[in-house]
């Protein structure tokens, strides 16, 4: 179960209990359900209770026990406990937890990712031609445009040639407009790759034309289409040329993107280590340039998260030569991990909405720290024949694989399968 299925059960708790008349409250659109804080305990924790005890007229203790009688009826919970001032603390049974691994795998890198299509939002990143500032840039418009959002990135001045090459950055600079993305929908300009089309929805990939064209993602689009088509233009423009779209006009957000600049120069660290040391660090603290970025050892986070990766890659090998494959299923003694995982689409999101990509490099070492105790335990030892626990274990691993690559992806680096 995800936390966006935890929410809409704690949402219909609480639409009960108005129902009921024992709460005259308005429903809130949503409840943020995370991961149990310090002094809670089970799987999830919400303060839905303590958002609505003002409303209510009541203590927030008293909101969450009307609450928890409501939740405890619910089939994929084993106990409801109520902490603090009124935290609500949900635990699940294990096949919630099945759920939760069956969607990851379902979904693949894209788990976590918006499922609506074009969120309605346009923003334009702004950032110095200063490293750092170029590279928290490139990642935030990839997690950005994993919600659904448009993005255009702007650098004020001429990046390094270097910073595209060896680090993968892709900026666009200001000034006359060469073969850049800027698309305009009925004279509001909206800035990115990504196009709506005549209703909502957008495409994340690059978008061909019937004919020539040398503008790099410039289309027109004629209908409605799906977020993983291609989307075809209608005639040839030039890389100079505003595309036109009839869709919705789009309101623009303006972004400045400025952390503390590099000390250093994180070229001779190479792409993956590069971005990392630049990412990791929240905007306000110094990278560490060079760091340990490139030490193999549980120092180094980057290793850290690599390497359980690469260790649910070979757990997948090795099991696939014993003869059996994943299934999943109640894996016991893994809360954390199921925790962190079913965090990720938040963590994502809130990403986005600070515009912090630091909040997810730090979200996929607690993945990789949660996975790897259970990944011992994946394979039969001995003689020992491969069970429903086997391969319920072995689907969690590789829901946390995957995880752990579509994280690393969206900061674009590498994650790779031998390491």
């Amino acid at each position: 179960m995800t936390p966006a299925e935890l929410s809409h059960t704690v949402l219909h708790a609480v639409r009960r209990a108005v129902d009921e008349g024992e709460l005259s409250v308005t429903v809130p659109e949503r409840a943020v359900v995370a991961p149990p804080g310090p002094g809670g305990c089970g799987d999830y924790a919400t303060n839905v209770a303590l958002q609505l005890a003002r409303a209510a007229g009541r203590p927030p203790r008293d909101v969450a026990e009307i609450l928890r009688a409501r939740l405890l009826g619910e089939q994929r919970f084993t106990d409801v406990v109520v902490t603090g001032p009124g935290f609500l603390n949900l635990s699940l049974r294990g096949t919630a937890s099945a759920g939760l691994v069956e969607e990851i795998l379902r979904r693949g890198r894209r788990y976590g990712h918006a499922t609506t299509g074009f969120s309605g939002t346009a923003v334009r990143l702004r950032c110095p031609a200063e490293v750092r500032a170029v590279v928290v840039a490139d990642a935030l418009a990839r997690v950005l445009r994993s919600q659904g959002d448009i993005v255009r990135v702007e650098c004020e001045g001429r990046p390094a040639p270097q910073w595209e090459s060896v680090l993968g950055a892709d900026v666009t600079t200001r000034g006359p407009r060469t073969a850049d993305r800027d698309v305009t929908t009925r004279g509001s300009r909206i800035a990115d790759r990504d196009l709506p089309t005549r209703g909502s929805r957008i495409a994340d990939r690059d978008l061909p034309t019937r004919g020539p064209r040398t503008a790099d993602r410039d289309v027109t689009t004629q209908g409605p289409h799906t977020a993983d088509q291609d989307v075809t233009t209608q005639g040839p423009h030039t890389a100079d040329q505003d595309v036109t779209t009839q869709g919705p006009r789009i309101a623009d957000q303006d972004v400045p993107v400025r952390p503390v600049p590099a000390p250093g120069d994180p070229l001779p660290l190479g792409r993956d280590a590069g971005r990392w040391a630049l990412l990791h660090p929240a905007a306000h603290d110094r990278p560490k340039i060079p760091g340990d970025h490139l030490v193999q050892r549980e120092s180094n986070p980057l290793f850290r998260v690599r390497y359980a990766h690469a260790r649910t890659r070979a757990l997948l090998r090795n099991a696939a030569d014993l003869g059996f494959h994943p299934e999943p299923g109640p894996v016991s003694e893994a809360e954390a991990l199921v925790a962190a995982l079913g965090d990720h689409p938040r963590v994502l999101a809130a990403t986005a909405t600070h515009h912090t990509p630091d909040r997810l490099a730090r979200h996929l070492v607690t993945v990789a720290d949660a996975a790897m105790p259970l990944l011992p335990a994946v394979l039969p030892l001995g003689e020992e024949k491969p069970s429903a626990a086997h391969r319920a274990r072995l689907a969690l691993a590789e829901a946390a694989g995957t995880v752990l690559a579509g994280g690393l992806s969206l900061l674009g680096i590498d994650a790779p399968d031998h390491l």
